[in-house]
């Protein structure tokens, strides 16, 4: 790994949340728990768009557990679904705008085997996988990313080249109506670069 780390600018995050869902892919997530750095290389995310997105959390306005989207960019929205799962969220686009992009998945890096034994040895490959394996859950809501000290961001990574890339409709949305169900603002990292 480089010794100079370059953590994403809020500016990464200050703009559309289809271009930031995309440029995502090859970054690197960052978790410090337990006095040990955990990372991995982000390889799926997901966009969700503003109030119209009957998809997104923002579509019936601004609540308590979705007020983090409306904030600035660049910060963590961390919610809890199903009853039992944390996931994470980068907030994207200007204040004001609702928009996230869920971070689906992560291929493990540093602190490999202790990601291992956090998923009881099975994969990171779903965005409750992934906040379990790094030990994120609601008390990282609203933290920068951009910035350390909460012990969560997200630094450059490598570019994935767009033939490495593929492109679907988000998952999980089994009750949302089309168009919004099949948009397809998925993007996977299908292949290693």
């Amino acid at each position: 790994m480089n010794s100079v780390v370059e953590i994403l600018p809020q500016e990464f995050y200050n703009r559309p949340p289809l271009t930031v869902a995309r440029d995502l892919l090859g970054a690197r997530l960052v978790r410090i728990l337990d006095n040990q750095r955990l990372s991995g290389i982000i390889t799926e995310a997901e966009a969700y768009i503003g109030k119209e997105d009957l998809g997104c959390h923002a579509h019936s306005g601004k609540t308590k557990r979705n007020a983090v989207m409306y904030g600035l960019p660049g910060h963590a929205y961390v919610y809890f679904t199903y009853g039992m799962h944390w996931c994470l969220n980068a907030v994207a686009e200007v204040e004001g705008f609702p928009a996230a992009v869920l971070i689906r998945a992560i291929r493990p890096e540093e602190g490999a085997a202790i990601i291992h034994t956090r998923r009881n040895g099975r994969d990171t490959n779903g965005p409750a996988k992934l906040t379990q394996a790094l030990g994120i859950d609601g008390t990282l809501n609203g933290v920068s990313l951009c910035d350390p000290v909460a012990g969560l961001w997200i630094e450059a990574g490598a570019s994935i080249p767009d033939e490495a890339v593929t492109i679907g409709p988000r998952m999980g949305l089994y009750t949302v109506p089309e168009p919004w169900k099949s948009k397809p603002w998925r993007f996977i990292v299908s292949r290693d670069t």
